[in-house]
C-alpha cells in the first residue's frame, strides 16, 4: 500500500508564514495548489503544508525526524531563525523546536548526538 503525507499547518497571516517557513525549511515551497496554500515536500511522498485559515491558526504539532539533526539546526539558525526549546530524552533522541508567527509547534527530532 503506498502513502503519501500531508501535514497541514493552518496559519493567520499567509504571507508571514509563508518568509517564516521558508527559513525554516530552507527552501521555496515545492508548489502552490492555490493561492492560500503553500506545499513543501520534506521526502518522497511526504509534505508539509500552510494554508490560510484565519481563527484556526496555532494549534498545529507536528514533529519531523532528519538524518543530520545538529546541520539542520545549524542551516535554520543562519537563516535567523532561533528554537523555542530543545530536548533530549532518556534514549537520548533528541528533539529541537520552533514555532511559528501563529504559535503553530514544529519540532524537528533526530538521534542522539554523535559522540566525539
Amino acid at each position: 500500500m503506498a502513502v503519501v503525507l500531508f501535514a497541514g499547518i493552518p496559519v493567520n497571516d499567509y504571507t508571514a508564514a509563508l518568509s517564516w517557513y521558508e527559513r525554516l525549511l530552507g527552501s521555496p515551497p515545492t508548489f502552490f495548489p492555490n493561492d492560500t496554500e503553500a506545499v513543501w515536500e520534506l521526502a518522497e511522498h511526504r509534505y508539509l503544508y500552510i494554508e490560510h485559515r484565519p481563527g484556526r491558526a496555532g494549534h498545529a504539532l507536528h514533529t519531523v525526524f532528519v538524518d543530520d539533526l545538529d546541520a539542520r539546526i545549524a542551516g535554520i539558525t543562519g537563516r535567523g531563525l532561533e528554537p523555542s526549546s530543545r530536548e533530549t530524552y532518556a534514549n537520548g533522541v533528541r528533539k529541537v523546536t520552533y514555532h511559528d508567527p501563529d504559535g503553530n509547534e514544529i519540532g524537528l527530532g533526530g538521534g542522539p548526538a554523535p559522540q566525539r
